[in-house]
């Protein structure tokens, strides 16, 4: 974060709702929709049909006879997003259906011109993201139940069943579990703004214990994903057009552009909560990182963007520490860096488990799928062996950005 030019006016207050964020729901989507109006009735029915679709190979021919229907009619957020969802499913799965082998080069008019206006209307990319896959895909099994994983379902799904289900949902609940870390940002950057070390103070307990409550959620993947599911089914359906060697000239959007188009697949890179709390406590990357995580933030709906960005601008919460001399702001200050740092190294355990380890069990002939997926999509990607879906050499990138994150602890 850069201190403010102290000639300027004093910023406005930052509240979650200038950024389309919800005091209860954080980042997520409050109550997505799960059906669009009658006219979308055909991306729907596609939609509830993925995993079957592209177990049997209809999907491609399934979207070759769908109709050209325009977003023009879509109303409101809630539709744009849940469009939005419908077509970035609908489109891994045209993409995806044959394996890393049997990908296409172009993605048909009928798909590529709605999906575009969407995402223009949206201000996201013409491609699943975080923002689809995870913050606008639950819906409660009981309307009136809690938020958690056995009242939860996801709104479309693709092949892997219920380690699919259970990869969305876990990843949610960490999302859920920042909510009150985000509204302690909020805090902490009001408290700078009035020089109130108390709540300043309060505010920093507060983060920390979100962002260690993130790492307790996120040890839920081992109860809920099966880690061969996950790498032989799952992760293909995942990966974009960017630095992909399967596709390495990226997709042409009939329709829209003559000239392909690359995007990078989804990636917990593109969660805003980990980009605002870096912001926060001034952790500074590499610059390969640091470039591979601003181009992520293209992923994001655009207020949450401009979230990291009001952070960014705000005063320095390091210099503020460090020049108030005060013990105690240091210790809760290096404690959220710490809880930090202990999450992204979790992080690495679990990418070591369910690629690393799921990679050369695939490679060795053990992965044995039986009923656990309900099916097997070709062989295991072998281009994203040591890529993350989003494109980057996944070890380098984590234990990277780990580190930087523990060189931002304050010395006594």
């Amino acid at each position: 974060m850069e201190a403010g030019d102290s000639t300027e006016e004093t910023p406005e207050p930052l509240l979650l709702s200038r950024f389309q964020l919800s005091e209860e729901y954080g980042f997520l989507l409050p109550n997505p929709l799960t059906e669009l109006p009658a006219p979308y009735g055909p991306w729907m029915e596609i939609a509830h049909d993925l995993p079957q679709l592209i177990a049997s190979h209809r999907l491609r021919s399934q979207v070759h006879q769908m109709p050209q229907l325009s977003a023009q009619h879509l109303r409101g957020r809630e539709e744009l997003h849940l469009a939005h969802l419908v077509l970035s499913f609908i489109t891994m799965g045209y993409l995806w259906q044959e394996g890393e082998e049997g990908t296409v080069k172009v993605l048909p008019q009928n798909l590529a011109v709605p999906f575009w206006e969407v995402s223009q209307a949206l201000g996201l990319p013409p491609i699943l993201s975080h923002a689809d896959f995870v913050l606008a895909n639950w819906r409660r099994k009981n309307p009136n139940g809690p938020l958690e994983i056995e009242n939860l379902d996801t709104i479309i799904s693709l092949p892997g069943g219920e380690s699919l289900r259970g990869f969305i949902l876990v990843t949610l609940l960490v999302e859920k579990a920042a909510v009150p870390g985000i509204k302690a940002i909020v805090q902490a950057i009001g408290a700078l703004l009035q020089l109130d070390e108390d709540a300043l103070l309060k505010a920093l307990q507060e983060l920390a214990e979100a962002i260690e409550d993130m790492s307790q959620a996120l040890k839920r993947m081992h109860d809920h994903v099966d880690p061969t599911v996950f790498y032989t089914v799952i992760r293909i359906f995942l990966s974009g057009w960017k630095d992909n060697p399967a596709m390495p000239e990226g997709l042409i959007y009939e329709g829209v552009s003559d000239q392909p188009m690359a995007y990078s697949g989804g990636s917990a890179a593109q969660s805003t909560v980990l980009h605002a709390i870096d912001e926060l406590l001034g952790i500074h990357h590499s610059e390969e990182s640091t470039s591979f995580l601003h181009r992520m933030r293209n992923y994001m709906p655009p207020p949450h963007r401009a979230f990291v960005e009001e952070i960014h601008r705000a005063p320095s919460l390091k210099q503020h520490v460090l020049s108030s001399g005060d013990s105690r702001l240091r210790t809760a200050f290096n404690r959220c860096v710490s809880a930090l740092a202990d999450f992204r190294s979790y992080h690495i355990t679990i990418v070591t488990k369910y690629i690393t380890i799921a990679a050369a069990k695939a490679k060795a002939g053990q992965a044995e799928l039986g009923d656990r997926a309900g099916l097997s999509v070709g062989k295991p990607p072998a281009a994203l062996e040591a890529k993350g879906t989003g494109g980057s050499h996944i070890f380098n990138f984590l234990k990277s950005v780990r580190d930087t994150t523990r060189e931002g602890m304050l010395s006594a």
